[in-house]
C-alpha cells in the first residue's frame, strides 16, 4: 500500500503508483532518518505545473532512478498548495542557498530537517548542459555518506540564515514609513517600455501594482499610472490572457507578454479580478469591463464546485503544455466557418505558420492591428463564442479540485467588490455561497483547515487562511450588511490573536501554536504569489477597529505595523501588502449611510460610494432601528428630515450629512488631474 493512497491532493496522487516509495512529510520522518543515516529527499510541486509532471514521467517514473532514491534517501513528497509552510520555509532555503526557488523544487535534508543541498527540475538524462538527475543523487549520496563533516556545516550555515530571514526581530517604529517614496522604489524596478517588472519573464504581479496604484490615486504623478498601464495592457492584450475563454494565465515566458505558462489559477485570477474593479471604477475602461466579466465568466464556468472555487487548471491536455489553448489556422478558419474569419485572423494574429511553435495562440499584441467598428465589437464577441464552443469539444486540462481557504478567500473579496461595482448581484450571490461552503467544509469550532479535496480535509489552516477569510468576510459585510460575516470575521481574527501572534517579537507566525513542528516557525512580511498575512491584518484589524469602535483592534494594527517597521526598511520591494496595510491605517476613512437598504435613495448613496476608486474606504450602512457602537465617530447621528443620508469619518471626524447621490459624488471626486491613460 502507498503512503500517498489516503492523500487529498491530486499532485500526489498522481504519485502514488510510481516505483518512488513516497512518504508524506511528517515529525517521524526526521527520527527514521536519523536512525537509518540517510538524508531526506523533499520534493515540493502542485498540480497545475507544468515541469513537476515532466519530472514526474522522465525521472519518478523510472525504476532504476526510483532504486537510487529508495536506497539512499528517505524520499518524501509535497504539495505546496496543500503545504504553504513547508514551501515558504524551503523556498526560503534555497533561496538562502544560491538558488531561485521556483517548482519542481528538491531539497536534501539532513535527518533534523536542516537542508544542505538544492537543485530545481533536471532531465534524466544529461542535456544541454544540465546533468542528468541520477549522477546528482549518487554524489549527494556520497557526499553525506562521505563527508558528514562538510553537509553538517553547509547545513546550519543554511538555517541559521534561513532563521534570521524568517525569525529574527524586526521590531521598529512605523512612523519612519514614507508612503510615496516606497512607491517610487517599488516603480522604479518595473520597465517602462514594456510593463511588468523588469526581468526576462513577466508575471502581472497586483499586489504590487496595487501600491503603484495607490500612489498614483494619492498623488497624481502620471509615471505611476504609466507604469500600471503599460503592464495592464500588456497583460489583458498580450498572451497572458485567455482571449477565447476568459481568464489570465499564470506568467508569460518573455518580457513582451507573447508566450505563456498555460496553467491558471484561482488566486492570480482574484486578485487580477479585484485589481481591475479598482481601475475601472476610476476610468470607466470599456475594455476593462470586458474583461472583469468575460474573467468572472471563466471562474463560474471552469472553477465552480458545489459552490466555491477549485484551485486551479494544468498548464497542459494530452501530456502537452497548452495544447487545449493552441490552434491551427485551418482549426480557427473551421470554427468560423461562415463567418467573415479573415478579421478574426487579423485581431488575433492568427498565420498560416502560426505564432507559437507551428500553431497560434490568440492574441491582439506582437502583430499589426486593423482598425476596428463598433460592427467588429459584435462580429468578435460571436466568433469568439464560436471558438470557446470548438474548444470545448477538446480534452480540457486537468483541474485541481482541491478546495483552499485562503484563495477561496481572494475569490470571494474579488467576487463581492466586482458585484458591487458593476451592479452584478448574481456575483455578489456567488461570493455569498463560495463563502458559506468553505465556511460549511473547512471551520470547525473556531479552527479553519487550510484545505479539502474528495470529502476529506487536509491540514489545520495557517494564517493566511484566517487573514484571508476574515478580510473576505469583511467585504461581504461591506457589500450585504449582514451580521454574520461580521462575526465571522472577529472569530477568526480572535483565533489568530490567540494561536498565532508572537507575543515576543510581535506578528502573526505562518503556523499556530500548536501545529507540527519545523525547524523555522516563521513570521513573514513579503507578499508572494498571494499577500502576505500579515500585510492584509493590518488593513483586517483597521476595518475591525473602525466598525466595531474597539481600540483594541487598532492597538493590535499599530502593534503589527511595528512589529515589522525595521524589516520594511531592508526589504520594502517585497512588501506591498504591508505597504498598503500602513495606508490604511493612517489615512482610512468611512463612509456611513444611514437608511433602510432596500429604500432607493439609500442604493442610490450606496451605488455612489461602489462607483468610486477608494482602496481606503470602508462602506457602513446602518439601518432603520440599527445603532452605531457608542465608541464610533457617527454615533447618535441619524437620517435627515427622514431622507437616507450620508457621513465622510475620518480620524474620529465626520462631515455634515449628506442626503444627495451628486453632492456625496462630489465630495468623494478626487482631487482633479490628467485622465489615467491606456486601455484598460
Amino acid at each position: 500500500m502507498s503512503a500517498l493512497d489516503n492523500a487529498t491532493s491530486p499532485y500526489l496522487l498522481a504519485h502514488k503508483d510510481k516505483p518512488v516509495a513516497w512518504r508524506v512529510w511528517s515529525t517521524d520522518l526526521l527520527a527514521e532518518a536519523e536512525r537509518e543515516g540517510k538524508p531526506i529527499f523533499l520534493s515540493l510541486g502542485y498540480a497545475a505545473c507544468h515541469w513537476c509532471h515532466v519530472m514526474n514521467r522522465e525521472s519518478f517514473s523510472d525504476p532504476e532512478t526510483a532504486k537510487l532514491l529508495n536506497e539512499n534517501f528517505i524520499p518524501v513528497i509535497a504539495d505546496r498548495v496543500q503545504r504553504p509552510d513547508l514551501d515558504q520555509l524551503y523556498q526560503a532555503a534555497a533561496n538562502a542557498m544560491g538558488h531561485a526557488g521556483g517548482w519542481p523544487l528538491n531539497i536534501f535534508l539532513t535527518g533534523k530537517g536542516l537542508p544542505f543541498f538544492v537543485v530545481g527540475y533536471l532531465p534524466k538524462e544529461e542535456r544541454l548542459g544540465q546533468p542528468a538527475f541520477s549522477r546528482l543523487l549518487t554524489d549527494i549520496a556520497a557526499l553525506y555518506r562521505d563527508k558528514p563533516d562538510e553537509v553538517a556545516r553547509n547545513a546550519q550555515v543554511a538555517y541559521e540564515r534561513v532563521a534570521t530571514l524568517l525569525d529574527r526581530d524586526m521590531r521598529g517604529q512605523a512612523e519612519a514609513i514614507q508612503l510615496d517614496v516606497a512607491a517610487m522604489r517599488m516603480g522604479q524596478r518595473y520597465d517602462i517600455f514594456l510593463g511588468g517588472q523588469i526581468g526576462q519573464m513577466k508575471f502581472p504581479q497586483t499586489i504590487f501594482l496595487e501600491t503603484l496604484w495607490r500612489a498614483y490615486l494619492r498623488t497624481g504623478i502620471q509615471q505611476f499610472v504609466q507604469l500600471i498601464t503599460t503592464t495592464m495592457d500588456a497583460s489583458v492584450l498580450g498572451g497572458l490572457y485567455d482571449h477565447v475563454g476568459g481568464g489570465f494565465f499564470r506568467y508569460t515566458m518573455d518580457e513582451r507578454w507573447l508566450v505563456p505558462h498555460f496553467e491558471k489559477m484561482l488566486a492570480d485570477n482574484a486578485l487580477m479580478i479585484e485589481f481591475l474593479t479598482s481601475m475601472w471604477q476610476f476610468n470607466r475602461s470599456g475594455l476593462c469591463r470586458q474583461r472583469l466579466e468575460e474573467s468572472v465568466a471563466w471562474l463560474l464556468r471552469d472553477l465552480l464546485m458545489d459552490g466555491a472555487f477549485a484551485a486551479g487548471l494544468e498548464a497542459e491536455s494530452e501530456g502537452e503544455e497548452g495544447k487545449y489553448y493552441l490552434w491551427s489556422e485551418a482549426e480557427v478558419d473551421a470554427a468560423l466557418s461562415g463567418t467573415f474569419a479573415q478579421r478574426f485572423k487579423a485581431v488575433y494574429g492568427i498565420t498560416r505558420d502560426g505564432n507559437h511553435l507551428g500553431r497560434n495562440l490568440p492574441r491582439r499584441m506582437g502583430h499589426l492591428q486593423p482598425q476596428l467598428s463598433q460592427a467588429d465589437d459584435v462580429l468578435l464577441a460571436k466568433q469568439r463564442g464560436l471558438m470557446l464552443a470548438a474548444r470545448d469539444k477538446r480534452v480540457r486540462p486537468a483541474r485541481d479540485e482541491t478546495l483552499l481557504a485562503d484563495w477561496n478567500g481572494l475569490a470571494i473579496s474579488a467576487l463581492a467588490q466586482a458585484g458591487a461595482a458593476l451592479d452584478h448581484p448574481d456575483w455578489v450571490l456567488a461570493a455569498v455561497n463560495a463563502f458559506d461552503t468553505v465556511v460549511k467544509i473547512l471551520e470547525e469550532g473556531n479552527r479553519l483547515y487550510h484545505s479539502a479535496n474528495g470529502g476529506n480535509r487536509g491540514s489545520f489552516g495557517f494564517a493566511d487562511d484566517y487573514a484571508l477569510m476574515a478580510r473576505a468576510a469583511l467585504h461581504l459585510w461591506e457589500v450585504t450588511g449582514e451580521q454574520r460575516f461580521l462575526d465571522a470575521a472577529r472569530r477568526w481574527v480572535a483565533t489568530l490573536d490567540t494561536h498565532f501572534w508572537n507575543s515576543e517579537k510581535g506578528g502573526y507566525c505562518t503556523t499556530a501554536d500548536d501545529a507540527e513542528t519545523l525547524i523555522v516557525r516563521a513570521r513573514v512580511l513579503y507578499d508572494q504569489a498571494i499577500p502576505s498575512a500579515n500585510g492584509i491584518m493590518i488593513g483586517v484589524l483597521t476595518r475591525l477597529g473602525m466598525i466595531t469602535g474597539e481600540g483594541a483592534y487598532g492597538e493590535r494594527a499599530r502593534a503589527l505595523l511595528d512589529g515589522f517597521a525595521d524589516e520594511y526598511g531592508r526589504a520594502w520591494a517585497s512588501c506591498a501588502s504591508y505597504i498598503n496595510g500602513f495606508e490604511n491605517f493612517a489615512t482610512g476613512s468611512q463612509l456611513v449611510i444611514v437608511g433602510p437598504r432596500n429604500n432607493p435613495r439609500t442604493q442610490e448613496l450606496i451605488k455612489t460610494v461602489w462607483g468610486k476608486a477608494l482602496p481606503n474606504r470602508l462602506l457602513y450602512v446602518v439601518e432603520t432601528g440599527e445603532a452605531l457602537p457608542m465608541g464610533h465617530p457617527a454615533f447618535g447621528k441619524g437620517m435627515q428630515n427622514g431622507a437616507p443620508t450620508a457621513y465622510l469619518c475620518q480620524r474620529n471626524i465626520c462631515s455634515p450629512p449628506i442626503t444627495s447621490a451628486v453632492t456625496l459624488s462630489q465630495a468623494l471626486t478626487l482631487p482633479p488631474r490628467p485622465a489615467a491613460a491606456g486601455s484598460a
